[in-house]
């Protein structure tokens, strides 16, 4: 198929639109956007236009729509599954696509893309029931014309689905992965030349996992057994973390967890294992001081309180006063009172004491969580990993300030990257010579630990990449 350049043309952001992108937004404040296929269109068109995160677009929607419980399961298959598979879709439609694909107006280019998803994706939908209902947003807002169009492409995709050919993995290792995987290029390079073929190509597939639910045991209000006991109850399965016992996996990624009465009274939270082994890191001790320099939306504050027994105090920090509310209603809802939110900058911000704990999960790229967050593989550019690291570089300097003699700096971050991890580390202790590295196997099991830091992969540990070092300040 005559489709080779669309990878190139993506990865340089070239958005060829026939039509004036306004036409969109007068469509989508009329009820052309019906059904969960018809608003995944609009959340697609409306995502690619923004700098919205999609989740942010998908709970929004799902406020503001009466879907059932399989209704909301569909929509956020639907919306995360194109986001996550764009490219590999954007493939197979430019080689089927009569004319110039990338020229489409974006909402038809997303009907189709939702179309194609479920034919290739969704084995238990009809190939006529994808087709059909694509056909029927785009004939609504577009007209007959396109709408033929559209159902011609889909139909004679879903007829030689077999035959599609993807770029040759002799001749272009890099480029096929990039379009087999839907990832964009820079990342494929970067990995490959890190991790060699066979790692990176397995870090790739983790990243397109759908993921499981990861919950966490609110030790102050239950035992791991009588959650267990209570999920057996509801036929809802799961798996136990080899790696924290109170970290438990649900295996029903469409299952609403706040509707389960454990959630809302407090004895689960949601929070992925890689963040639990960061929190179980730092070691807090009960009566500890402890400040959280950018701590929302509040899921290791809260763990570090559950640690302390509710004894002490954490001062939980976030630049943006918006963000507070859900450290305060989490905080409510697991029943911990030593929780001080306080809108702040981590960077910036001044304490006339010092601390126990100075926990430091800054701001990161998160491409150790792409598995959560397909977005993040189409949002970040590799322009911003050294921007990134500036940052981080400037908090950990502020967090020197606030630590005592002896107290320990926890530094988190939700990214594989070793510009972000191992490279600020190895120039933090250049510049501090008074810190040193606690060693991480001394508290974690060592198959998450590698040369005294905590460092997790998709594609290793079935969980978030993630990283952490624990910096001592000698006495």
């Amino acid at each position: 198929m005559e489709n080779e350049y669309i990878v190139d043309n993506l990865e340089n952001n070239i958005e060829i639109v026939e039509q004036n992108e306004t036409i969109s937004e007068r469509n989508e404040s009329i009820a052309y956007f019906i059904g969960v296929r018809g608003i995944a269109v609009k959340i697609l068109s409306r995502f690619e236009r923004s700098d919205a995160y999609l989740e942010k677009l998908l709970d929004n929607e799902i406020r503001n729509n009466n879907f059932n419980q399989m209704d909301k399961g569909l929509l956020t298959e639907l919306v995360n599954g194109v986001i996550r598979w764009k490219w590999k879709l954007d493939w197979v439609l430019t080689g089927f696509y009569q004319g110039d694909y990338l020229k489409c107006l974006n909402i038809v280019k997303n009907a189709l893309r939702v179309g194609l998803y479920q034919i290739l994706f969704l084995n238990k939908i009809p190939v006529h029931a994808a087709v059909n209902e694509s056909v029927e947003i785009v004939k609504k807002i577009q007209g007959e014309k396109t709408a033929g169009l559209v159902n011609a492409v889909l139909r004679n995709v879903a007829r030689n689905i077999e035959n599609v050919r993807f770029p040759g993995r002799e001749e272009d290792l890099q480029y096929y992965l990039s379009v087999v995987y839907s990832h964009p290029r820079w990342m494929v390079k970067r990995w490959l030349d890190r991790f060699g073929e066979q790692d990176a190509e397995a870090l790739l597939s983790a990243n397109n996992r759908r993921p499981f639910i990861p919950i966490r045991i609110n030790t102050m209000k239950a035992t791991q057994e009588s959650v267990l006991q209570f999920l057996n109850e509801k036929g809802i399965s799961y798996f136990v973390s080899r790696f924290i016992p109170t970290s438990v996996i649900l295996k029903s990624p469409r299952l609403d967890i706040r509707t389960l009465g454990i959630f809302q009274e407090g004895v689960i939270t949601i929070q992925d294992t890689s963040a639990a082994l960061a929190a179980k890191l730092a070691k807090p001790e009960p009566g500890y001081h402890v400040l959280d320099l950018c701590a929302a939306p509040g899921g290791k504050s809260f763990l570090l309180a559950e640690m302390m027994k509710n004894q002490g105090e954490v001062i939980a920090i976030d630049k943006y006063s918006v963000k507070m509310r859900f450290i305060e209603e989490g905080a409510k809802r697991l029943g911990l009172d030593i929780i001080k939110p306080t809108t702040a900058d981590a960077e910036t911000v001044e304490f006339d004491r010092e601390f126990d704990i100075v926990f430091a999960d800054v701001p990161c790229s998160g491409l150790g969580t792409i598995s959560k967050k397909p977005d993040i593989k189409w949002k970040r550019e590799r322009e911003d990993i050294p921007i990134l690291q500036s940052m981080q570089r400037r908090i950990l300097l502020n967090a020197v300030h606030h630590v005592k003699t002896g107290g320990i700096i926890l530094y988190s971050t939700c990214t594989t990257e070793p510009e972000e991890n191992i490279d600020n580390i190895k120039w933090f202790l250049e510049v501090f010579p008074n810190f040193e590295l606690d060693p991480a196997e001394k508290y974690l099991p060592s198959e998450v630990c590698s040369d005294g830091f905590m460092q997790t992969f998709p594609h290793k540990h079935y969980i978030d990449g993630a990283f952490a070092a624990r910096l001592r300040k000698k006495d």
